[in-house]
């Protein structure tokens, strides 16, 4: 088992020591998101999910934000589809 899981290991990084780097200068302009545009973004992660099936350039998660106040935002704007979940009966 723990061989299985060691190969499995050595052969996923051998593809990330394989991956590309992606310039991301051009996405850097302006000011970064906040918290808003993380809860935005997060709201609408769904949709650019699907979107990202047909286009390369869309993309769920800003690269140009703040950080934390950010991700805090995007997963709270996340979280928000559980509602629509409702109650589980058990």
């Amino acid at each position: 088992m723990i061989i299985n899981f060691s190969v499995i290991l050595f052969i996923a990084f051998l593809f990330v020591g394989c991956a590309q780097r992606v310039s991301v200068d051009a996405c850097l302009d302006g000011t970064p998101y906040g918290f808003f545009w993380g809860l935005i973004h997060g709201i609408i992660a769904p949709f650019g999910l699907i979107g990202m099936l047909f286009k390369d350039n869309v993309t769920v998660f800003a690269t140009n934000n703040n950080g934390f106040w950010y991700a805090f935002g995007f997963l709270l704007g996340s979280g928000g589809w559980g509602i629509l979940a409702g109650k589980s009966k058990q």
